[in-house]
């Protein structure tokens, strides 16, 4: 009966999904109204398209940025007096003015064209090209040159803006000087690029959503598509350098990076797998290649066996605008495919005098012969996805203001798709509005240095606001002046943890070194990316959150506190997910290794994990951090699940980590799917419901039973639930059975650490179908209960070598911890109901600054002393 449920959720779910994956760019009859010249769509409640066209020309067939126009049909009115149409839905009033060209020009007005609406009670009027200082950016096509804050300005327009509204202008130029242009549907394959009917007409797409930002953002991907979500293996570790590395080389960093305990999951192949200009290769090749390189990598799909047996995906970098020289591997067969199709290669336009077939991915013929002639064999030996590298002009030279960028995107990515044989993915360059649908972003060449780390954390959240959700940069730095700094290196991987994708990499360099575990403080760099490995779970989690709803893994925080003039000033902070606030540190430190930093909270109470503590929010606070510490703060009654120790992201564990947050109550939704494929899309998943609510000083966390279905989904799971800033509980009760208190950490038990104030409950596997109900009993321990104390006073003496802790009152726990600036545990040592203490530290060695951290009853305190 439960497996007959299981399948019936199943096919709910799916014909749901189906529903919903319908795109259909004509838009419901229903929902439009013409007028002469004009032609408007009412698409939802805060946003109308409109159309102009002296030719009464109107384009029905989908765009670069619009995919979808069938929307259910918002409830609105229409009327026209002498002079104007009306159109008025529940959050919108547009007055046209009869037989007008919509738009006015030096000075633009509303004489003939107006939308009102009310942002916060007050009454804001829009007019075509009417001029907004306030909008919020989004993000721009490549970081190449970025030092420090130098490309902030050159940052295109996002769709949200504290004037509440915006215009999707179809026919502007773009950025790279390209428009958003028609697709042509294909049944089999890639929907094709095609020019707009009627060029000169206007095609604008208003969004007055006001301060609501997540909606605004919802709705565009219900007519701009969704954001997919990558594999999951795509979420793990990328091991990257611009380097001539051989096949020995690739198979020696795998076994090295294997050696030293540092996960990975994906190996990238600069471009140097190709003949790429080299004396050694008598000069053969140049940016552009398709041919392996033999001198270096003899046996390319020996090699690519070799990595997928460690569970390595690989992906080859392409340089593709200079075509397919003579001397390639596969020319011939391109050539004469080329001419079967019909093409005179004798044009200019497709073969230079030297042979060369000039690169022409605008001709569908040409994508058709050369994904089957140069691409496809890669393909098939074991190549698992491609980093398309386009540096060269951005226009098409076939197709009227097509742009390069986007189109290489569109095509790569559908191709991939339209084989169905792996979740799509594409490592590319921000191609405009609708890239979106193309998922990691390679956002090019930036300056190692603190200030540009700075700018990419706001850089990356802001790029949310086009969908754009999944930047990965050059975490290190591409370019590089004078010796590598470690702790610069640190700090950026330890963002990495915190970003949509961990990759390091840089320039071709042999003075850069971008293998962590040569750097002395690489136990700090691999501890930081185990936690990242450790987070997928709620990482992947929230991907789906972002499939779902069009909000970014990470994005700014005036997403959920848009009223808060606060919210808008620390762009070095960002929400990662629905419920952690990161705020990575992005300068160097003191010279005592320590980095003090305010960070502001939102209105609630945060816990912060680097301290233990729970903070109030709507104010700010400076923290001090040691080089171990990665500032970020979860929201009270957050939940986050975390993967057991992991050296790849290829197996699904049967153990699952659930850290609870205390709070009055809270709820996760654990996502899980088949992790490379599309049936996502179609119904192949499942959630569980997980929740935390009080009852009085009972405290009830609740795994609900799975909803939905996948093939390969777990039948069982163990879980440990750990249960943060708690007091040592009473009494622990799991589906009616009281657990035993101990520490040999076996299923059936639970223990209590108090030094960090979490209490760990042993879960023996549990039918995934099953409610398990977990009661604790618990004193003063929840996150309403934390009182103020005074602060303890802690001296050292450098002539005894002896620090003395001195308390207002006497306390029944109390745990001394010395850490150094590294993070490295010095000393640890417990005390009962006790009001001063005396520590030998004799024995510790006097190397400067230390970090004390004191925990006693409710209260955590951290303090630096110099021995």
């Amino acid at each position: 009966m439960k497996n007959l449920l299981l399948i019936c959720v199943f096919f709910i779910l799916s014909f749901q999904q189906i529903l919903a994956a319908e795109n259909n760019p004509v838009a419901d009859p229903k929902a439009i109204v013409r007028s002469g010249d004009m032609r408007f769509t009412i698409l939802t409640p805060e946003m109308i398209r409109i159309e102009w066209s002296d030719k009464q020309i109107f384009e029905d067939r989908a765009s670069f940025t619009v995919i979808n126009r069938r929307l259910p049909v918002p409830e609105y009115e229409t009327w026209e007096d002498e002079e104007f149409l009306y159109i008025k839905t529940e959050k919108l009033l547009l007055q046209y003015r009869l037989n007008s060209f919509p738009g006015t020009f030096n000075p633009a007005s509303s004489k003939n064209l107006k939308i009102t609406f009310e942002v916060d009670g007050q009454t804001v009027v829009w007019y075509p090209w009417k001029k907004d200082p306030l909008n919020l950016k989004g993000t721009m096509r490549t970081l190449d040159g970025a030092d420090g804050e130098n490309k902030r300005a050159e940052m295109e327009d996002g769709l949200l803006s504290r004037s509440g509204w915006y215009v999707i202008d179809e026919t502007a130029e773009r950025a790279d000087g390209g428009i958003s242009l028609m697709l042509d549907k294909r049944e089999d394959g890639v929907d094709w690029v095609s020019q707009r009917q009627d060029p000169p007409a206007m095609d604008w797409y208003f969004m007055g959503y006001g301060h609501n930002y997540k909606k605004a953002l919802y709705d565009f991907t219900r007519i701009a598509g969704k954001i997919p979500m990558p594999p999951m293996y795509a979420f793990g570790y990328w091991y990257s350098k611009y380097e001539d590395y051989s096949a020995d080389d690739y198979k020696n960093l795998t076994l090295e990076m294997e050696e030293n305990g540092l996960p990975q999951d994906v190996m990238v192949i600069d471009m140097d797998w190709h003949y790429s200009g080299s004396e050694l290769d008598g000069g053969k090749g140049g940016w552009t290649g398709w041919s392996w390189n033999t001198r270096l990598i003899p046996d390319p799909k020996g090699l690519l066996n070799w990595l997928h047996e460690k569970k390595l995906k690989a992906t080859l970098n392409l340089h593709p605008a200079y075509g397919i020289a003579p001397y390639e591997d596969n020319y011939q067969a391109l050539y004469n495919d080329l001419q079967s199709r019909g093409m005179d290669l004798t044009a200019d336009s497709i073969i230079n005098e030297d042979g060369t077939i000039r690169w022409n991915l605008e001709n569908e013929d040409f994508y058709k012969a050369f994904f089957k002639n140069i691409i496809r064999p890669h393909e098939n030996i074991g190549v698992d996805f491609w980093w398309l590298d386009w540096q060269q002009w951005l226009l098409a030279e076939n197709e009227e203001k097509l742009s390069n960028t986007f189109w290489c995107n569109h095509v790569f990515y559908n191709d991939m798709k339209a084989k169905g044989q792996a979740r799509p993915i594409i490592f590319h360059r921000w191609g405009g509005l609708g890239s979106h649908r193309y998922q990691i972003g390679f956002s090019g060449d930036s300056h190692s240095s603190f200030e540009t780390l700075k700018f990419e954390t706001y850089f990356t959240s802001t790029a949310s606001n086009v969908g754009y959700g999944y930047w990965s940069h050059d975490i290190g730095g591409h370019y590089q002046n004078g010796e590598n700094n470690p702790e610069l290196f640190l700090r950026w991987i330890q963002f990495g943890v915190f970003s949509p994708i961990i990759r390091t990499h840089s320039s071709n360099n042999p003075d850069i070194e971008r293998r962590m575990w040569k750097y002395p403080n690489y136990p700090l760099m691999r501890e930081a990316v185990k936690l990242r490995y450790a987070m997928v779970p709620y990482i992947y989690t929230q991907a789906r959150v972002s499939y779902d709803t069009g909000i970014s893994l990470c994005r700014p925080l005036y997403y959920e506190w848009p009223e808060n003039n606060e919210a808008y000033k620390h762009d070095d902070e960002y929400m990662f997910g629905n419920d952690i606030l990161a705020a990575p540190i992005v300068k160097a430190a003191d010279a005592d290794g320590t980095i003090s930093k305010t960070i502001w909270l939102p209105e609630g109470k945060w816990y912060e994990v680097c301290s233990g503590e729970i903070l109030e929010g709507n104010q700010s606070y400076t923290r001090t951090f040691t080089q171990s510490d990665i500032p970020h703060y979860i929201k009270e009654g957050a939940i986050i699940p975390y993967f057991p120790e992991l050296m790849d992201l290829k197996s699904r564990p049967d153990k699952l980590i659930l850290k609870f947050i205390p709070g009055s109550k809270g709820e996760l939704r654990y996502y899980e799917d088949e992790n490379d494929n599309d049936n996502y899309e179609n119904g192949a998943f499942t959630f569980t419901p997980i929740t935390q609510e009080k009852n009085g000083d009972e405290g009830i966390y609740t795994i609900h039973p799975i909803e939905g279905y996948f093939n390969g989904m777990l039948n069982e799971r163990s879980y440990d639930i750990e249960l943060l800033a708690v007091n040592k509980p009473e009494n622990v009760v799991v589906n009616g059975l009281t657990y035993t208190y101990a520490n040999d950490e076996k299923p059936g038990t639970w223990k209590y650490d108090s030094a960090k104030r979490t209490a760990i409950i042993y879960l023996p596997k549990i039918a995934c179908d099953q409610e398990t109900k977990i009661v604790v009993t618990h004193g003063m321990s929840s996150i309403n209960d934390i009182k103020e104390s005074k602060q303890a006073v802690i001296s050292y003496s450098s002539d005894s070598r002896q620090m003395q802790v001195s308390l207002d009152k006497n306390c029944n726990n109390i745990h001394v911890s010395l850490f150094d600036v590294m993070g490295k545990n010095l000393l640890s040592d417990h005390f009962k109901d006790a009001r001063n203490i005396l520590l030998d530290l004799s024995t510790i060695p006097s190397d400067g600054l230390c970090i004390v951290q004191l925990t006693y009853d409710n209260h955590i305190q951290t303090q630096k002393i110099i021995l």
